[in-house]
């Protein structure tokens, strides 16, 4: 059996809704979103000549990421955007890659981890959140499991791309807290145009895939 492009985009979207929605089992791809999302902060505050001080994640799926120096309206803005572009990368790579060049992917990803791991973690919360990740993203690695190292990458891609489309509406609170606030004081331009321009670009990030051609797909199990 083969599905469609679009078929498969739809179960990997189906999937992680139903993920989500699991006490426990959602956590970890929780972290992950937080996780690449306090990393583009901090790849943003690196590339504008800061630095990272510190990321802190919290087993409730929050996170902070602490820089110095840098452009702080791109590194105010790159978490969300971030986000999004991450999950379209990580998505977009594993679905044009062979099951075996998907471990690269894979590598690549645990290489970003350990080094924030080595580098910027803290606290006791980020540090075991750091290792379980490690841990969950070793195991497609060294054991077969009931999914395949490509599904696994995919359904990363597409958890992190659906939470940055979620994510920035909780800005929407009244309270002036977080990047959008930042933003709208660095700007003067209102929290709301930030929180839809987030929007706008995770959304894209999905039509993006969406708008693919419609192959046939090898069936996944």
């Amino acid at each position: 059996m083969t599905l469609t492009s679009r078929q498969q985009l739809t179960l990997f979207i189906i999937t992680a809704f139903i993920i989500d929605y699991l006490p426990f089992i959602n956590l970890p791809f929780l972290w992950s979103e937080t996780f690449f999302h306090e990393i583009s902060h901090g790849l943003a505050a690196l590339l504008t000549g800061g630095s990272i001080r510190n990321i802190t994640l919290s087993f409730d799926g929050s996170g902070v990421c602490t820089t110095s120096g840098g452009l702080r309206f791109l590194i105010s803005f790159s978490g969300y955007a971030g986000s999004a572009l991450w999950g379209l990368l990580i998505y977009s790579v594993a679905d044009s890659l062979s099951q075996k060049n998907a471990k690269l992917m894979v590598g690549i990803m645990l290489l970003m981890l350990g080094a924030t791991l080595l580098l910027w973690a803290r606290d006791i919360s980020t540090i075991i959140i750091l290792l379980i990740l490690l841990l969950m993203y070793v195991l497609p690695l060294v054991k077969s499991l009931w999914f395949s190292v490509k599904f696994f990458i995919q359904l990363v891609g597409i958890f992190v791309m659906l939470d940055a489309i979620r994510s920035p509406l909780y800005l929407l609170d009244g309270r002036d807290l977080g990047d959008g606030a930042s933003l709208a004081q660095l700007t003067g331009l209102p929290e709301f145009l930030w929180v839809a321009l987030w929007f706008v670009i995770a959304v894209g990030c999905l039509y993006r895939l969406w708008a693919k051609p419609n192959e046939n797909k090898k069936a996944i199990a």
